[in-house]
């Protein structure tokens, strides 16, 4: 029986390129690649900002025991259903027949795919990417729940694969990670072959203050190793699990409409999480799960926030026809459909 370590087959074939041994380097597409631990991983040197955010995220996620536990993934499997939808019984999932291909794009951890997707992955060619070296968390992850998929770290925007020769693309809270969302999202739909679909969630810009914060708390972590910003983190975890434990409501008798905040009754914490600053508050988390929920809004340098109408004109442009959206606070879930026609994808200039 194949190890869930191994490499498989059909990933070599889906690279249009041979099986490649441990150690060796190979060109593809115009990009260098060598196998390192049974995964090939591209050589290429990416932009500052993007080595940043691998940097940040292959961190993060090797710090199992901040989103490991059963509340944490079983808070992550309820948001993820509620903005997807369960996809197992999702009707138009025979739309693309048995075993199609699944980009996870910027998979990291394995986190969100395997909440999402596990009962799905057995009938799937599941592939992880990722621009950081949390793709060996995942493949690790899942070899644990004896699960088979295969691996590949590389950028998300440039993935070295035939146009139209996808058939699902999932990419969760990843594309506002990369050097330009609207970039990242039009180089992984030209992947799709015509029918196919893309599910994905970015950031939604909120308000001025909120903004203001979030743009001056990123840049002073820039300067700091990702040891030290978890470390700088902390102070305002246990400011949001202090206003979380408060359990204060205040009366906001009017729309304050110069700085976004709306009339009505709202929690203490909530005020100060949704238009100061994040400060995630849990009472079944604990403080470092809480921490990693911040670091990883804060810590990379690359974290852009668009709005719905920005998505919806980029999915437009793309050639995609969206089915599903939900647009909250916090971001903007969409699930769309590669369009059967012969419209031009639209790139950037």
């Amino acid at each position: 029986m194949k190890s869930p370590l191994e490499t498989p087959g059909w990933l070599w074939e889906v690279l249009g390129t041979p099986p490649r041994p441990e150690g060796s380097a190979f060109s593809l597409r115009d990009q260098e690649f060598v196998v390192r631990d049974g995964i090939p991983r591209v050589r290429r040197l990416i932009s500052q900002a993007q080595a940043q955010t691998s940097e940040t995220f292959g961190f993060k996620w090797k710090k199992r025991d901040t989103f490991d536990s059963g509340a944490s993934l079983a808070r992550m499997r309820e948001w993820l259903v509620e903005r997807y939808g369960n996809l197992a019984a999702a009707p138009w999932l025979a739309e693309h027949g048995e075993q199609p291909l699944l980009i996870d794009a910027g998979c990291g951890a394995g986190m969100s795919g395997l909440e999402l997707l596990g009962p799905l992955v057995p009938r799937l060619h599941y592939l992880g990417v990722d621009v950081s070296e949390a793709v060996d968390v995942a493949r690790q992850r899942f070899h644990e729940r004896g699960l088979h998929g295969a691996f590949l770290q590389a950028d998300i925007s440039d993935l070295p694969l035939p146009e139209g020769s996808v058939d699902l693309i999932f990419s969760e809270g990843v594309l506002h990670h990369t050097n330009s969302t609207e970039g990242a999202l039009k180089s992984l739909a030209r992947l799709l072959k015509p029918g196919g679909r893309f599910m994905f969630y970015v950031y939604r810009r909120k308000g001025p203050l909120r903004e203001f914060t979030d743009d001056h708390i990123r840049e002073k972590l820039q300067a700091m190793s990702s040891e030290e910003a978890w470390r700088a983190m902390e102070p305002l975890t246990q400011l949001g699990i202090s206003l979380g434990e408060l359990d204060a409501e205040i009366e906001i008798p009017a729309p304050i409409d110069l700085l976004g905040i709306p009339a009505g009754r709202i929690n203490v914490q909530r005020l100060f999480y949704w238009h100061v600053a994040k400060a995630f508050y849990r009472p079944d988390l604990t403080f470092d799960e809480m921490n990693h929920i911040n670091f990883d809004w804060y810590a990379p340098a690359n974290a852009h926030r668009q709005s719905p109408e920005e998505v919806r004109a980029w999915c437009a442009e793309a050639g995609l026809e969206v089915e599903r959206e939900v647009v909250e606070d916090a971001g903007i879930t969409v699930i769309a459909r590669k369009c059967r026609s012969d419209k031009k994808i639209g790139r950037e200039s």
